[in-house]
């Protein structure tokens, strides 16, 4: 089962995921991992570290488990 990583936004870009979720320690690392196609979203292969992601996607990292985003509902 994924680990679930909140957001409070509307999307989070995925090299900040990648650091949020401690998948990476840097974002040098994280932009790495992303060109050399290490990173699936949703199970395809994702090259652009810009990439928007939203609640419900998955994400995973190599040979690391996988994360699934998640929104957080705001009381106002």
């Amino acid at each position: 089962m994924p680990e679930l990583i909140v957001i409070d936004t509307d999307y989070i870009k995925l090299d900040s995921l990648l650091k949020l979720a401690n998948l990476v320690m840097s974002g040098g690392e994280a932009k790495l991992l992303i060109q050399e196609g290490q990173i699936k979203v949703n199970g395809q292969v994702e090259t652009r570290r810009g990439r928007k992601l939203y609640p419900g996607d998955l994400v995973q990292a190599a040979d690391r488990p996988p994360v699934r985003i998640t929104g957080q509902k705001q009381d106002h």
